[in-house]
């Protein structure tokens, strides 16, 4: 059976130190995926923003900032109150979020409920996901390009 733990919650897409926006988000995680956490949310359209990052990126910036690259996570307090803030980069824009601590702490401390800090090899998969990498596909004589085999000459030759 495959676990899935979910949280909806309304974060602050920070559109400058004195203006920010509330927007619906909804974290995941997947037990069959026990690396992996995942955040969307909409900003301006119908389809939704997908992220995925690595669970222990976003335990860790609970507490000290971390990351570099693509996600970085820091803690932060903000009017009184604890935050965490989530800064996203990618060729197709930036985001930085900030969400209040405690739901995403109490979200993080159920999935480490789930599967704990070094056990999430034991949920993975690793022999299926080579056998499905390495699996010759079906011969499909569709294919542009490929080669198959002839019973005679090509048509037209003699």
């Amino acid at each position: 059976m495959h676990t899935v733990v979910e949280r909806e919650l309304e974060i602050a897409l920070v559109l400058s130190p004195e203006r920010s926006i509330p927007v619906p988000a909804r974290l995941t995680y997947r037990a069959e995926d026990p690396y992996a956490v995942h955040i969307s949310f909409h900003i301006d359209s119908d389809a939704a923003v997908n992220w995925t990052f690595a669970r222990d990126l976003l335990v860790e910036g609970v507490f000290r900032p971390c990351g570099q690259g693509d996600v970085r996570v820091w803690p932060r307090r903000s009017q009184g109150r604890g935050t965490v803030c989530i800064a996203l980069s990618s060729p197709n824009g930036e985001a930085l979020l900030e969400a209040a601590a405690a739901p995403v702490s109490a979200w993080l401390e159920r999935t480490l409920r789930i599967c704990p800090p070094g056990s999430e090899h034991e949920r993975v998969d690793v022999e299926g996901a080579l056998l499905e990498l390495t699996a010759v596909a079906p011969y499909d004589e569709g294919r542009p390009g490929e080669s198959r085999p002839v019973d005679g000459p090509p048509d037209g030759a003699a």
